[in-house]
């Protein structure tokens, strides 16, 4: 079992400033994450804005338009810094709020540090290029850079005392952001294509048709692009379907959060099934009104009760 903090001691102002930032930054740019965060209670949602905060740099360089080896350098950096964290090293008064903020909440939160190394890792293959062939391939780099993050966020949110099975609920929050990562994959096929990037494995490619890429707006010809999206959504699909298993052993608004942004994935790979070619057009999105709902609904728990039926049937 994984226990969370639930209260915290007064919180001093550099400290509150900092998380002040990493809120700010958050809710700047983390659009669907943001939607979930907000379901949490203060110390959690400060905890998670950090995360995402740091997240947010690492990607930045990875994505930036410096020289490869320049970008490889301000990731030893980052990782270096990461180090000061988890050695005690980052004071109240650091010029740096994101060290700041990540230093207070390691400190009263069971977060798995390490995975955020496991960011960077992910980030080097970015910088370095790397293709993947096979799905199994593939998966390591999206343990890397989403499943670790699931890890990260369990530290956060803990699990309720006497959950069944509570001690797969890493396992799980790690296959629940597979399974987002690989729905982040599908929407953004064609910006990656635009950054020189090629993530869905190689061998899926060929099988229809497809390893030309997609550099416009239209599948490569005598490709059947459909059946590609189709066979990659059946298997997000599935990695949903495990990584919800998370969701019972969960307190209320935790898994209301997890819930939300889950959700809001889940049916972003809805509209690409419904429509896969509109993945080369142009980013596909959900509109406001249909995340709130998604929110509403994890905060209801609908879903949470929904996974535990199932799991009490396969029992049965």
């Amino acid at each position: 079992m994984i226990r969370s903090v639930e209260s915290e001691p007064h919180v001093s102002a550099p400290v509150l400033a900092a998380y002040s930032y990493c809120e700010s930054v958050t809710g700047q740019q983390a659009r669907n994450f943001a939607y979930g965060i907000r379901l949490l209670p203060t110390s959690k949602r400060r905890a998670m804005s950090v995360l995402y905060a740091f997240s947010r740099r690492v990607d930045d360089i990875g994505d930036g338009t410096l020289a490869p080896e320049v970008k490889a350098a301000r990731l030893e950096d980052t990782r270096a810094l990461l180090t000061r964290v988890r050695e005690g090293e980052v004071d109240e008064d650091d010029t740096d709020p994101v060290a700041v903020a990540l230093s207070h909440a390691g400190t009263h939160f069971p977060i798995p540090l390490g995975g955020l190394d496991e960011l960077i890792d992910g980030v080097v293959m970015d910088v370095r290029g790397e293709t993947y062939e096979t799905w199994d391939d593939l998966k390591v780099y999206c343990r890397c850079v989403a499943g670790a993050i699931g890890r990260l966020s369990l530290g956060v949110f803990g699990t309720e005392r006497g959950a069944r099975g509570s001690e797969r609920a890493s396992e799980y929050a790690d296959t629940l952001g597979l399974a987002l990562q690989l729905t982040n994959i599908l929407r953004d096929v064609r910006e990656d294509a635009e950054d020189g990037r090629t993530y869905l494995p190689a061998d899926d490619l060929a099988k229809f048709g497809c390893s030309a890429g997609f550099s416009g707006p239209n599948p490569p010809e005598g490709s059947d692009f459909a059946g590609l999206v189709h066979f990659e959504v059946r298997r997000a699909r599935a990695l949903f379907a495990e990584g919800y298993r998370l969701l019972p052993m969960l307190d209320r608004r935790s898994g209301a959060c997890v819930a939300a942004m889950a959700g809001i994935y889940r049916r972003l790979l809805d509209r690409i099934e419904r429509e896969p070619e509109a993945v080369l057009r142009g980013r596909v999105s959900l509109p406001g009104r249909e995340k709130a709902y998604v929110a509403v609904r994890g905060l209801s728990g609908l879903d949470a009760r929904h996974v535990s039926r199932r799991t009490v049937r396969r029992r049965a």
